[in-house]
């Protein structure tokens, strides 16, 4: 069992940054791969970041990459996600989960409760 619990959103402007957090605990929780998945208002769930569980590869949507960056602390059980330049249609729910490759994309696995990140125009 993996308990996430995320932190940081929030409302900014277009062109501001926030850095989402979150403590992922439970006996296994390093030996994931963690990421982000976002859900705007109604829409699917979005994959948005990973991360392995070594810190030494990274993963990232098209919509995000140059603008976002993951990364975590093992020792601290923490993932992190710095959300740079922030645009209108970033505004989302954002979950941090554990992931799982299925061969063609990430999948979730266990969620936290999510954050909500709105940035206005």
């Amino acid at each position: 069992q993996v308990e996430l619990v995320e932190s940081g959103g929030g409302l900014v402007q277009a062109g501001d940054s926030l850095k989402l957090s979150c403590v992922a605990s439970g006996r296994t929780a390093s030996n994931y791969p963690l990421g982000w998945f976002r859900q705007a208002t109604g829409q699917e769930y979005d994959f948005v970041a990973g991360i392995d569980y070594s810190a030494s590869t990274t993963y990232y949507a098209d919509s995000v990459k140059g603008r976002f960056t993951i990364s975590r602390d093992n020792a601290k059980s923490m993932v992190y996600l710095q959300l740079n330049n922030l645009k209108p249609e970033d505004t989302a729910v954002y979950y941090c989960t554990t992931l799982a490759w299925d061969g063609s994309n990430w999948r979730p696995g266990y969620w936290g409760q999510g954050t909500q990140v709105t940035v206005s125009s």
